[in-house]
């Protein structure tokens, strides 16, 4: 281990900062923390707590949304730059997501806490949050400690469906905005990592197609299209770097990273059940990387305890994601038959392919990549909106040539999309 690398105090002595305005509040979860052996400072607005920041490292930061002067969120984003490592919890009485994409977007939070909450909730969030931190410090193989988490995620999913009972009115808006927040999610993941948004129309596409093909009732159907647009949500908190050589070399990752991959599915699952209506959702992006002979993850499932429409789903996927011709990528799908993939799924997706309007892969590429024959699936625009090269353009050796003239004088700085 490099020993320059931070190392965490023991399990009992973490050290905790509460942040809130309000006295009592401060005492109780001050006396419920310290119960558990955490060491617990205090600090009753966002200013004293930067302050104590600068002077004392912390494994949780825990801290109230609404506070005069800098809210919760603001804070935190402060804490991001003075202490990276701690891990930030904020506790709202209004569940907005909106505020919980961009917040995990940013990497801002790592968790949201509900007024009133609940002890078990409370104390299985820290604890959660501690070995976050722990992980981080050591850099450690995280096979372990992840199924731990697993099950962490699922007692954490029965407290958020009792809480979610306690705010219904919230829930309705939720699902009256369904294909908003699928927007909303799409376009995160396309900031984030244009071609998985690429990939989800692409799985979209063959879903719809499949379910046409079985006649699947409304409710099964929407769950697997909707599954279909979000089964890579759980990526945005994975570095570019990793999600990239996943999909190209993803035998060169290293166990740690690994283990990082292996758990989006799991935060998939967590943030789809942000929405009641989504929970089924929920489960089949959180099996979607299972495979029909048990060697899948997170859950190592096998065969028909799969659910069926995450077996579908992970056909579409397979085919969306891969990164050779459609023809390879239904070869593949054919060779992991009985293996990779439910024998019944492949068979659904074979009958299903010729009616899907799939759209073309598409694959991020440098400047210094671009070839002549290459068709651009993005505009290429300068820093000022211009349009320099259309969406669906062949390139030409002058057209490269006019690309990188124009980056020397003033710098790309867009991801460039080209079609496979």
């Amino acid at each position: 281990m490099n020993d320059n690398l931070p190392r965490p105090p023991e399990p009992l002595l973490h050290r905790l900062l509460v942040v809130d305005d309000e006295e009592i509040v401060l005492v109780a979860l001050q006396e419920t923390l310290r119960r558990e052996g955490y060491e617990v400072v205090t600090a009753n607005n966002a200013v004293m707590a930067l302050d104590i920041l600068k002077t004392t490292s912390f494994s949780v930061i825990i801290t109230d949304q609404q506070m005069p002067g800098l809210t919760g969120l603001e804070m935190l984003a402060e804490v991001k730059k003075i202490q990276p490592d701690a891990t930030r919890i904020l506790i709202t009485a209004v569940l907005d997501l909106n505020t919980v994409i961009d917040a995990i977007n940013k990497g801002e939070i790592y968790r949201f806490i509900v007024k009133p909450w609940l002890r078990e909730e409370l104390l299985a969030t820290v604890k959660n949050a501690v070995q976050r931190y722990e992980l981080i410090c050591r850099n450690a193989v995280l096979q372990a400690t992840t199924l731990a988490m697993n099950e962490q995620l699922r007692q954490l999913n029965q407290s958020l469906n009792e809480k979610v009972k306690l705010v219904e009115e919230q829930n309705r808006a939720l699902e009256q905005n369904l294909q908003r927040m699928i927007e909303l999610c799409l376009h995160t993941m396309q900031t984030f990592y244009p071609a998985l948004g690429s990939q989800a129309r692409r799985a979209y596409q063959i879903c719809t197609a499949m379910a046409a093909n079985l006649q699947l009732p409304p409710e099964q159907k929407q769950s697997l299209e909707v599954a279909a647009w979000l089964h890579d949500i759980g990526l945005v908190g994975v570095p570019r770097r990793i999600i990239k050589r996943w999909q190209e070399t993803p035998e060169s990752l290293t166990p740690e990273e690994r283990a990082l991959i292996h758990q989006h599915p799991v935060l998939g699952q967590e943030l789809a059940s942000f929405v009641h209506s989504l929970q089924d959702v929920g489960l089949l992006i959180r099996a979607h990387h299972e495979r029909y002979d048990g060697q899948g993850y997170p859950d190592g499932q096998v065969g028909e305890a799969i659910p069926w429409l995450a077996r579908l789903l992970a056909v579409a996927v397979g085919f969306a994601e891969c990164i050779h011709g459609d023809l390879e990528a239904v070869d593949a799908i054919k060779r992991g038959s009985g293996t990779q993939y439910d024998p019944e799924a492949v068979r659904v997706f074979l009958r299903s392919l010729p009616k899907a309007t799939v759209p073309r892969k598409e694959r991020e590429v440098l400047l210094s990549e671009l070839r002549p024959g290459m068709v651009v699936a993005r505009g290429i625009y300068t820093a000022n909106g211009l349009l320099l090269i259309p969406e669906g353009q062949r390139l030409t050796e002058l057209a490269i040539d006019k690309l990188k003239n124009h980056h020397r004088v003033s710098p790309i700085h867009q991801t460039l999309l080209v079609y496979c």
